[in-house]
């Protein structure tokens, strides 16, 4: 069984979450979804509309996605490679290089973002 990982905080859910979590199944055979945690979205200096347990539902019910984990640090990546013996990491093509240091462990893909929508672009939306 090849497995696959990506990370986000995936709020405000929209199309481009969907294009990236069903191009990311394709490439293997079971999909792990590591969403960030209210704690570390602090860190990061994000404020989620939804709270991870209601993110961490609505992944779960997305047919693509095959396990949803909490993503509690930067430093976690490695390890989850490792404890769930993934084959491929996966990110948008926004990060290329960031994860490369994920080569040692496993292959690392970085997806074209799908064009006309962000996560951001809709919260600036809402505002106006």
């Amino acid at each position: 069984m090849k497995k696959i990982i990506t990370y986000g905080t995936f709020d405000l859910l929209h199309w481009g979450h969907i294009n990236l979590l069903r191009r990311a199944k394709e490439l293997g055979d079971y999909l792990i979804v590591a969403v960030s945690t209210d704690e570390f979205n602090k860190v990061k200096h994000k404020e989620s509309f939804h709270s991870f347990e209601n993110r961490k539902l609505i992944l779960e019910a997305i047919r693509y996605v095959d396990e949803v984990i909490p993503e509690e640090n930067w430093d976690q990546k490695v390890t989850d490679v490792q404890k769930y013996d993934v084959d491929v990491f996966v990110m948008g093509n926004d990060w290329v290089g960031e994860f490369d240091f994920l080569k040692d462990y496993c292959e690392v893909i970085y997806l074209d973002r799908t064009e006309g929508i962000s996560t951001t672009s809709i919260k600036n939306q809402l505002k106006n």
